[in-house]
């Protein structure tokens, strides 16, 4: 177990040598959400996952916030010990590691399929809002969010793996979209502008979800060089519909980022 700094231990696992990553999970999943691709990056890299505060085998909170999370992730990378970590993460996580782009010794940042513009989400979210908060309500509806978003590529032996390990707690979900629950979008927009600020380390956002034409250039505008690709018709778990590719492409965008 590692410690955040407000003492919630989080459970985390290693596996493999060499160049170190740290894989983070989506909102409601867990660390073997990523197994597909901890098998294919182990043979070459040290490979690390872990359970965010409220998930899996770790501690649940008070404190949802993306800062708190994203302390999660350094408390792991603290306690391996590695140097130079290439964090990747996905939904929830995807969110979680894009705001440690300014934190000294992270060697590179992948956001797998999460639109930082989180105001947009807020009009979905909204919809659906008083159904969340209806703990009789909340599970089928968490569960129609995810169905929805995977598209029809991802393996139906996924979708029900992923399914097995998914743990809708109502609390921990509300405490996580709680800014997005009770914020306006000017408050959230800056909040994710204040949260990217300073942002320095190579940066790939990869979508299966199309963010919208001008996602690219706005992303741009907060984190200089990020790079915007879309891997059309892939769902909200490219990485889990073509895991070769996916890790073919981490390669690639990693060895651009040591030259």
């Amino acid at each position: 177990m590692a410690v955040a700094a407000d003492g919630t231990r989080i459970a985390w696992w290693s596996r493999g040598s060499d160049a170190p990553v740290v894989l983070v999970h989506g909102i409601t999943e867990q660390a073997a959400s990523w197994a597909p691709v901890v098998e294919r990056l182990a043979a070459t890299h040290t490979v690390i996952t872990l359970d965010l505060r409220g998930h899996g085998e770790s501690e649940k909170a008070e404190d949802y916030g993306l800062l708190a999370m994203a302390g999660d992730v350094l408390a792991v990378v603290e306690a391996s010990g590695i140097e130079a970590a290439r964090l990747v993460g996905h939904s929830l996580g995807g969110a979680v590691v894009s705001v440690l782009g300014a934190v000294d010794g992270v060697h590179s940042i992948v956001n797998v399929d999460q639109s930082l513009r989180l105001g947009s989400f807020k009009a979905q979210l909204m919809t659906m809002a008083d159904h969340l908060r209806d703990p009789a309500a909340f599970p089928a509806v968490i569960g129609a969010i995810f169905d929805q978003m995977a598209g029809d590529r991802l393996a139906p032996s996924e979708v029900d793996r992923l399914r097995s390990l998914r743990r809708p707690d109502q609390a921990v979900v509300l405490g996580i979209w709680e800014l997005l629950l009770e914020q306006p979008e000017a408050a959230i927009e800056a909040a994710v502008e204040e949260a990217l600020a300073g942002s320095r380390a190579p940066f790939l956002s990869l979508f299966g979800i199309d963010p919208g034409p001008d996602y690219g250039a706005w992303l741009a505008a907060l984190v200089p060089g990020a790079v915007v690709e879309t891997w059309e018709g892939y769902g909200h778990y490219p990485h889990l519909v073509d895991p070769d590719r996916f890790v073919a492409r981490l390669e690639t965008f990693w060895a651009g980022a040591a030259a």
